[in-house]
């Protein structure tokens, strides 16, 4: 009985109800019109005398040609209003409303013949409050059959909700030719990742394969792929956690309790933003390994207790962004020992790698995306990052180039190619 809407359907009544008010100024129209065209076709066919006096006696009291269609015309008026109204009852089926339904055209000869507004609009109302009370009735009706079928219809909601769900991730799985991650081991191991979040056909991604425990420094030349690399990270992390499967053709994560992802800062901060900034990672150093213990029986918040089982994974692209290069090479060096002293898995992005081993007291790993040169304008670049490996940059990249295409005079490029 109920549309897709949740409208009653099925009941002719209401049917007839909705339609008569939906289509209430059509049909007056349309019987305006039919009155209007039997009125004129007597009028034509009609000859009408009218002596010198009674000519006299209407001017005289100022009337029109009202007054003239009912002295001389009456009946012929009289069967065009009924027309009309036999038109308006017929059209909308409005025998139940018929009494309210004539009186819009009134007995008062007029020409052209005119609806009453005042009345149309009273019958407008009425077939309105008898449409919707039709309609109340119906679904109060409805409900009550419904009413044993309430948990039912619950529980086949809640199972189309879980299938959907279902299918959703099936079809997510099967467009990014996605696997199950694994758990277990220190930090991640990704073969054959691709990220779906690049703004590319998907055929067009390259996989990568990457794996890193501990703390680790990314480099590679701009444009080479590090940002993509820490997206599919933290993608194909979340994924696991998620219980949803990652978009590679093997992926095993470690279980962490927090994802942290530091992304690349436009410009220099101010004082105060760079401030705000370390006071973030000096917050995120303290937490590393600190898990929260059980309420006291004072009912006092939650204090901190150092534990081994609460890893988290740090990303970080282009710390070094915030402030000037040597002073970004000596933070970035000790949040990475502040990081690796606490067992921390990280990946910091960097083009100061060479800067912060050096700066480091500790041995960092590094990690770098190789380009084998420039060819027509475009970097030739193999996505995957080799291990233990600090990633030539492209202005070196340039230099090399430079230094190939001009052999006569070739000094000054090369030159610049030792200083790297």
């Amino acid at each position: 009985k109920l549309d897709d809407e949740g409208g009653i359907r099925g009941d002719e009544e209401l049917d007839r109800l909705a339609n008569a008010v939906a289509d209430l100024d059509a049909a007056v129209s349309e019987a305006e019109r039919a009155a209007n065209d039997h009125l004129r076709e007597a009028i034509e066919e009609r000859d009408v005398t009218i002596e010198g006096t009674d000519l006299l006696s209407l001017v005289e009291r100022g009337a029109g040609v009202d007054s003239l269609l009912q002295r001389e015309l009456s009946e012929e008026y009289t069967a065009a209003v009924e027309q009309a109204r036999e038109t308006l009852v017929e059209t909308l089926a409005l025998e139940a409303n018929a009494d309210i339904a004539r009186r819009v055209f009134g007995d008062e000869p007029t020409y052209p013949v005119e609806h009453d507004e005042a009345v149309l609009n009273r019958l407008r109302d009425e077939l309105a409050a008898a449409r919707d009370r039709r309609a109340a009735g119906q679904k109060r009706s409805v409900a009550r059959e419904l009413a044993d079928l309430r948990a039912d219809c619950e529980r086949l909601v809640d199972r189309a909700l879980e299938l959907d769900v279902e299918l959703a991730i099936a079809r997510f799985a099967a467009d990014f030719e996605c696997t199950m991650p694994e758990f277990g081991g220190e930090g991640f191991s990704i073969d054959g990742g691709r990220s779906p979040l690049l703004d590319v056909p998907w055929a067009d991604v390259e996989p990568v394969d990457y794996s890193v425990a501990g703390v680790t420094l990314l480099s590679g030349v701009n444009s080479g792929g590090k940002t993509s690399i820490l997206d599919l990270v933290a993608l194909v992390v979340t994924l696991a956690h998620m219980g949803l499967p990652a978009p590679a053709g093997h992926a095993r994560v470690e279980r962490i309790e927090e994802l942290h992802y530091h992304a690349k800062t436009q410009g220099t901060l101010d004082a105060g933003a760079f401030e705000s900034t370390l006071r973030e990672f000096r917050e995120l150093v303290s937490e590393v390994g600190r898990a929260p213990t059980s309420e006291s029986a004072s009912g006092d918040a939650p204090s901190t207790a150092v534990s081994e089982d609460r890893p988290v994974l740090v990303l970080v692209d282009e710390l070094e962004s915030i402030t000037e290069p040597g002073a970004s090479a000596n933070i970035m060096a000790g949040i990475l020992e502040a990081l690796d002293d606490r067992g921390a898995t990280a990946v910091f992005v960097s083009h100061l790698a060479a800067e912060i081993r050096e700066a480091a007291e500790t041995e960092i790993a590094v990690d770098g995306i190789a380009a084998d040169g420039i060819e027509d304008g475009e970097l030739q670049v193999d996505r995957t990052p080799v291990k233990g490996r600090l990633a030539r940059s492209t202005p070196e990249l340039i230099v090399e180039k430079l230094a190939d295409e001009n052999a006569d005079d070739g000094a000054f490029y090369e030159g610049l190619l030792e200083k790297f």
